[in-house]
C-alpha cells in the first residue's frame, strides 16, 4: 500500500487499434479523411490525412466530469493549414481537433460541444463560437506557430470550460470525437493523435 501519494484516476477514450478503428462511428462531412494506425515508443497512434475531405471518428462514452474533469491529448501536426481564417465558414478547417459532447437535445446539432483544436493560425487559449452552430465552441490547445511537426501533450478542464464557454453546469459528457478536415479549403493536412484520456488532476 502506498502512503502519501495522491491517487489519479485515468479513463482512456481511444485505444487506437485496428479493431477499434473499424468500430468507431464515422461522421462524414465531405468524403472520407484517411485514418490509419501506427505505433511508436509511447504506444499506438492514429494518423490522419486529408485534402479537400472531412470526416470524423466518434465514440459514445460517458465521462463523469466530477471525478475526471481533465481531458489529456497528445498530438502532432505534420502539415498544417497556415494562412486560413479558421473563424470563418470558408476557413473552418483544422489539421487536428478533438470534440467533447454533451447531449442536450434530440439532434446532433442541438448538443453542446467544445471543439479542442490544434490551430494553424491562432494562439493557445484563443476561443470563438463555430461559424456553423452556436452550440459548438472552438478552443485552441495547441498551435503550429509554436509546435509544427512536434508531438505535444496538452490538458484542459472540460467541466470548467462548459461553464465558462456555454454557461452550463455539466456533470456527464456523452461522447468524444476527433476529426482532421480540409473540406472547406482543399489544402492538405497530416496529423497524429495519441493518448487521449480523462484524468482526475
Amino acid at each position: 500500500m502506498l502512503f502519501g501519494t495522491a491517487f489519479c484516476e485515468n479513463i482512456t477514450v481511444f485505444e487506437f487499434t485496428e479493431t477499434e478503428l473499424k468500430e468507431l462511428k464515422i461522421r462524414k462531412v465531405k468524403k472520407l479523411t484517411t485514418y490509419s494506425i501506427g505505433s511508436n515508443e509511447d504506444g499506438n497512434y492514429l494518423k490522419a490525412e486529408a485534402q479537400g475531405v472531412g470526416s470524423g471518428l466518434g465514440k459514445k462514452i460517458e465521462i463523469d466530469l466530477n471525478k475526471t474533469p481533465y481531458i489529456n491529448i497528445t498530438w502532432k501536426v505534420e502539415k498544417d493549414l497556415s494562412g486560413v481564417d479558421e473563424k470563418s465558414k470558408k476557413g473552418h478547417d483544422y489539421a487536428a481537433r478533438v470534440f467533447v459532447v454533451k447531449k442536450t437535445g434530440l439532434t446532433a446539432l442541438s448538443n453542446k460541444a467544445i471543439n479542442y483544436i490544434f490551430s494553424s493560425n491562432n494562439s493557445i487559449d484563443d476561443h470563438w463560437r463555430s461559424p456553423y452552430t452556436k452550440n459548438s465552441i472552438d478552443y485552441v490547445l495547441s498551435t503550429t506557430k509554436e509546435n509544427l511537426n512536434e508531438w505535444v501533450s496538452v490538458k484542459a478542464n472540460v467541466k470548467d470550460h462548459f461553464k465558462k464557454l456555454h454557461d452550463i453546469d455539466v456533470n456527464i459528457i456523452n461522447g468524444v470525437a476527433l476529426m482532421t478536415d480540409t473540406d472547406q479549403t482543399g489544402i492538405e493536412a497530416i496529423s497524429y493523435y495519441q493518448n487521449i484520456y480523462f484524468s482526475s488532476n
